[in-house]
């Protein structure tokens, strides 16, 4: 990544953009939002022509935000400015690779085909990937899904040394071995059936003898209901205190009362989602990944 990128950024992401910029010793723009009355949206940009652009912008609430960013990926090119790279610290309809049911589309196709077309390049953070291994299959432009583990790590080993981790599912294992090694814990993986988007049914194996601390990890928590369940089950085998660790903290409205309720004592989450359980900040990976492009 030039020298002389410039970081750009919506209203809703500058906090996580100033820190970005503070690690890459680069200013932020802002990028002006504005909306008419029908609610389509108005962007504009300040851009010096020639100069590579990073445009920064979580995409929770993804139908919201995903035509103002290939809006203002329009007008940074009219503007001069080149080649475009998306951070998406969050990197919405990953989930959808494959058609589930008749009738439904792949819109991880259908988003990366988007962004990928709006864009040189897209980085994100441990995209919600099942059956794909790099975020490239999916993106007609250069693209990867940078590992939250090391930041896991760090503040596990500050924080939570000695627990037990565990993951709510067989999907999560690969990941969570990762997470595990790099934080020196021991790891127990879940069975994970789910009814519907609420409901989830959870078994654990038989624990390691004598835990008293358990720390349930995963990718993305959204309505928390895998996470609830994991506690449940946690606590029905005695373990007397557990806690949560997630990367996306999307947390529907009401879902943090119900973790609460089923046991948790305490949630820490990245920060690329703002919400009032982030305590772990990412901005250094990314921020990592574009400068080793100078080299």
């Amino acid at each position: 990544m030039a020298t002389n990128s410039e970081v750009h950024a919506f209203p809703d992401s500058l906090v996580f953009a100033r820190k970005l910029g503070g690690a890459l010793g680069r200013p932020v723009e802002r990028i002006a939002l504005h909306h008419f009355p029908d609610w389509e949206s108005g962007v504009r940009v300040r851009a010096t022509p020639g100069a590579p652009a990073i445009v920064v912008r979580s995409l929770d609430d993804p139908n919201a935000k995903l035509v103002e960013l290939l809006l203002a990926a329009d007008a940074l090119r009219r503007a001069g400015a080149g080649p475009l790279t998306l951070v998406a610290p969050y990197l919405a309809y990953m989930r959808q690779d494959r058609v589930f049911a008749p009738g439904e589309p792949i819109s991880q196709r259908v988003v990366g085909a988007l962004l990928g077309s709006a864009f040189d390049r897209v980085l994100t953070v441990e995209a919600h990937l099942h059956r794909i291994e790099k975020l490239e299959e999916v993106f007609p432009c250069r693209a990867a899904s940078l590992p939250a583990a090391p930041a896991l790590a760090q503040w596990l080993r500050e924080h939570a040394a000695g627990a037990l981790l565990v993951g709510p599912d067989e999907e999560s294992e690969a990941w969570l071995r990762h997470v595990a090694a790099e934080a020196g814990l021991a790891f127990s993986i879940g069975r994970k059936r789910r009814r519907s988007d609420a409901e989830v049914e959870l078994s654990l194996p038989a624990l390691p003898a004598g835990v008293t601390r358990a720390v349930l990890v995963d990718d993305i928590a959204s309505t928390g209901a895998t996470l609830a369940a994991a506690a449940r089950a946690l606590r029905r085998t005695g373990v007397p205190a557990v806690e949560a660790l997630v990367v996306h903290a999307v947390f529907a409205a009401g879902s943090l009362p119900a973790l609460a309720e089923a046991g948790i004592a305490r949630v820490v989450s990245t920060d690329t989602i703002p919400h009032p359980t982030n305590r772990i900040g990412v901005a250094a990976l990314l921020a990592a990944a574009l400068a080793g492009e100078e080299g």
